[in-house]
């Protein structure tokens, strides 16, 4: 195996595990919020009240960190596609 091959292997497992510890928090929070604002729809479903439809504090952070798991899916995308590149030089 060529040290090119092997280094891409290497760049791209570091970028994989890279943007796989950077999605774990937003992830959690955002299926934290997400339950949090189902939960709130159902309650005002049953209360029968009627929902402002101006943005919340909660749907900003939810394209906050939508945005965020998009950097990260795009790193973990690159890491992916470095190991390929690796493998199909070696």
């Amino acid at each position: 195996m060529s040290p090119l091959a092997l280094g891409l292997i290497v760049l791209g497992v570091v970028l994989v595990a890279i943007g796989l510890v950077r999605a774990r928090g937003p992830w959690a929070r955002y299926r934290a919020l997400k339950a949090q604002a189902q939960n709130i729809a159902r309650y005002e479903a049953w209360r029968g009240g009627v929902r402002d439809s101006g943005p919340t504090g909660a749907s900003v952070a939810l394209e906050l960190l939508r945005g965020q798991l998009r950097i990260d899916a795009v790193i973990t995308g690159l890491g992916v596609a470095a190991i390929v590149a690796g493998i199909v030089v070696g």
